[in-house]
């Protein structure tokens, strides 16, 4: 049976008051969706932290590269699975493929798509994290805008509860969402030891203003979601804008640290 419109901003709504605002801990996410005004797509991207080296970071935005580096680089002791580009595009010259991961499994899906391989293919060769006891689960998504219609897609590379040492991967396409809503995923349920890693499906997530009712602009919703965050958790906060027809897209950052 389908929703209608006012029920999915209803379901947003909640999920983002839930899973968001009053939430200590989803940890890293991810949204992507339709802008509530013109023709836009948007990427949300944030990430959080509970120690010392996981808060020495910041977000840093070169051309339409949304990258992660320290803001000291003597108190990281592991660049490994902290350190990437969190959101990539291609081709370059007149992008219509733009990907946002938290890891750099955004450059293996990348390299793969410019190979002609697909963004399932390059996800088959990852796996969840490998800091246990966590196994923090790998998300993704790629929005293509080559063709008539974009195409969304989002993947959940998570530990299998029986045996940590593999992993269950969940990969869909799913149809554009409506204007001023996205899917989302976060890498946690929420707080614990060890943290609980995200289940069920993607989230429907505003992409509108506080009222869930109107328009917003990339920095409107920037102020958003980093307001929704936990103040002491989180670190550094992105939101693109994707032209509907791909092409130029621009990149706003709020980071705790500069």
């Amino acid at each position: 049976m389908s929703a209608s419109a006012g029920e999915l901003r209803a379901e947003a709504e909640r999920n983002f008051g839930e899973r968001i605002a009053n939430n200590p801990y989803p940890g890293r996410g991810l949204v992507v969706g339709r802008a509530a005004e013109g023709d836009a797509w948007l990427q949300v991207y944030w990430i959080m932290g509970r120690s010392a080296q996981s808060r020495n970071r910041r977000f840093v935005v070169e051309g339409a590269t949304l990258r992660t580096e320290p803001v000291d680089p003597a108190g990281i002791e592991d660049p490994s699975l902290i350190i990437y580009e969190a959101m990539l595009e291609r081709p370059a010259a007149k992008p219509t493929q733009y990907v946002v991961t938290n890891g750099d499994q955004t450059r293996t899906i990348l390299d793969t798509l410019e190979t002609g391989g697909t963004f399932e293919a390059a996800l088959e060769t990852r796996e969840r994290e490998p800091d246990a006891p966590n196994y923090t689960p790998r998300i993704s998504a790629l929005l293509d805008t080559s063709g008539g219609e974009a195409e969304l897609r989002l993947s959940f590379l998570r530990a299998n509860r029986a045996d940590p040492a593999r992993t269950d991967r969940f990969t869909a396409q799913y149809a554009p969402p409506p204007a001023g809503l996205g899917l989302g995923l976060t890498t946690y349920e929420g707080d614990g030891s060890p943290l609980p890693s995200f289940r069920g499906e993607p989230l429907w997530l505003p992409l509108t203003d506080a009222d869930g009712g109107g328009g917003a602009g990339a920095e409107e919703l920037l102020d958003r979601y980093w307001g929704a965050l936990d103040a002491d958790n989180r670190v550094s906060l992105a939101v693109k804008r994707i032209a509907d027809a791909g092409g130029a897209s621009a990149i706003l950052v709020r980071n705790r640290h500069g």
